[in-house]
């Protein structure tokens, strides 16, 4: 699952790439990309299948290895070397593999940890609002770190780290890091720029970190108390995030617009095609806040039907960035600060 979470990611953000030069929406410019060095779509879409054909491919080894009654400690130990093996190719110093993206992307990460420290740019926060739609990866990644660090590998003991109560703990800051870096982030842009907004931002992270933590407690204390807590804190959280998505970062919802509940100025000429989106986005939050509550649908285990829903937050973070950076370049081109000439504020004399 953490896998396809990852590559569902990429290949959505091929996607976006796909329909931000369709739109002639300048996605380089926005995020500061060399022209030569950046990916283009075809180069996204390759990565994704060449790397969950090599997962698949493992996975069906992995599988075969079980039937055939190998030992269990080597079996197990597959899953964790092939994530090594990924993490290797991506901090690789040789020049293959998309090596310029690669290290664009680990700038990025380290730029969203250590965000007090440096500037804050597009790359980087939009970089960090992905994060925040890969918490269940990310507490993937802890009790994986935990299955393979402590040996639980070796005798099958897969309740080990849910048990001991330091990992237990540790569940609380993963689950936190990413809308922490992203809190960190809207108050250097607030010490930098002096805009309230970003204030005002700030909260919505702080109000989806409660929304966190009171499901971290829920899942170690299934007391109908904690469940209802869950339910109100998630729920004032995502109107908090619904009403940023569509009027701050989207620019919707202008009641003075010549275009009815939308912005003067839009890319897609249908403009029925907002409105579509705006209740897709509003129904995947929704999915989203169903995470919280743990729900079994008919036979289905829990562990599946959350990473379905875990999947349709990736995809409802991948329609976001498709407004989210439009909603950018319109403001951008308003302000003159993508284009190449800038009208200036004298008369025209024609010379005889």
């Amino acid at each position: 699952s953490m896998f396809s979470l990852f590559f569902l990611h990429l290949f959505l953000y091929g996607c976006n790439i796909f329909m931000w030069r369709k739109t002639r929406i300048n996605y380089a410019f926005i995020f500061e990309f060399a022209p030569t060095k950046e990916l283009k779509y075809r180069d996204v879409f390759l990565i994704c299948t060449t790397s969950m054909t090599i997962v698949v491919g493992v996975m069906f080894a992995h599988l075969t290895l079980i039937v055939k009654g190998y030992s269990s400690s080597t079996v197990q130990a597959i899953p964790g070397c092939l994530l090594l093996v990924f993490l290797l190719v991506l901090v690789c110093p040789f020049k293959i593999l998309y090596r310029s993206s690669r290290y664009h992307f680990l700038i990025a990460i380290r730029n969203i940890i250590l965000t007090p420290f440096y500037k804050v740019v597009m790359v980087d926060f939009f970089m960090a609002d992905q994060l925040c739609s890969q918490v269940p990866l990310l507490r993937t990644l802890e009790y994986l770190a935990c299955y393979y660090i402590t040996s639980s590998y070796k005798t099958q003991d897969y309740g080990y780290c849910t048990r001991v109560k330091h990992f237990r703990d540790l569940a609380y800051a993963v689950s936190f890091l990413p809308y922490y870096w992203r809190a960190m982030q809207c108050a250097r842009r607030w010490f930098d720029e002096g805009d309230i907004n970003h204030i005002v931002n700030l909260g919505k992270y702080v109000s989806a970190m409660l929304a966190a933590g009171t499901k971290v407690a829920y899942e170690n204390d299934n007391s109908a108390g904690w469940l209802s807590l869950v339910v109100i804190v998630s729920s004032v959280a995502t109107i908090y995030q619904l009403y940023w998505d569509f009027v701050k970062d989207w620019g919707l919802l202008q009641f003075n617009s010549k275009n009815p509940w939308l912005r003067n100025d839009l890319i897609l000429k249908q403009k029925y095609i907002y409105f579509i989106s705006m209740g897709l986005n509003l129904l995947l939050r929704l999915a989203w806040l169903q995470t919280v509550i743990h729900p079994n649908i008919g036979s289905l285990d829990s562990r599946v039907t959350l990473f379905f829903l875990a999947a349709l937050e990736v995809i409802r973070r991948g329609l976001w960035n498709f407004y989210r950076l439009e909603n950018e370049h319109l403001n951008n081109a308003g302000k003159f600060r993508a284009v190449k000439v800038v009208p200036l504020p004298f008369h025209e004399v024609e010379e005889n």
